[in-house]
């Protein structure tokens, strides 16, 4: 990477193109990145707002995103800057088609069966055999709210 004194003779395209690597699928965004993963970039002075990377590529190879959408990378990764794994789609849409949309797996690695899943009166599921150990471990940490019919002692 070149130097931030010597960054300000090239052009925009020019300072955002030697922060990709292009590998054989993706083309990978080496500059800045959020605590998600997705690069970030300053297209112009500090006066300009920075961007999402692959946000300035598309836009500067494929056009504008359309009002109301935004890009789903369809490869899955974050710092992808190809504008071909790039799709405008609504927020929704792309919600949906995040692998973490609709999880078959807890946290712990248990599977969602209806033998060990119960549904909250929100919709959520959770795990039965991850909810029978945090409350085991809850009462051995405070053992004076554990009754001896093995019910809550609930303070008034």
């Amino acid at each position: 990477m070149i130097s931030k004194y010597h960054q300000r003779f090239f052009s925009t395209e020019e300072r955002f193109w030697q922060k990709v690597e292009k590998t054989e699928t993706c083309w990978l965004w080496l500059g800045a990145k959020n605590s998600w993963g997705y690069g970030y970039f300053r297209p112009g002075n500090r006066k300009v707002p920075m961007t999402r990377a692959h946000t300035w590529a598309y836009e500067v190879l494929v056009g504008l995103v359309p009002n109301g959408l935004q890009l789903d990378h369809l490869c899955r990764v974050r710092s992808c800057v190809n504008p071909s794994h790039l799709e405008a789609v609504t927020g929704r849409e792309n919600v949906l088609r995040s692998p973490h949309s609709h999880p078959t797996h807890c946290k712990h690695g248990h599977k969602f069966v209806e033998a060990t899943t119960y549904v909250d009166s929100q919709g959520h599921r959770h795990c039965r055999i991850c909810r029978v150990a945090d409350t085991r471990r809850y009462f051995l940490k405070h053992p004076e709210k554990y009754h001896e019919n093995n019910r809550i002692v609930r303070r008034r």
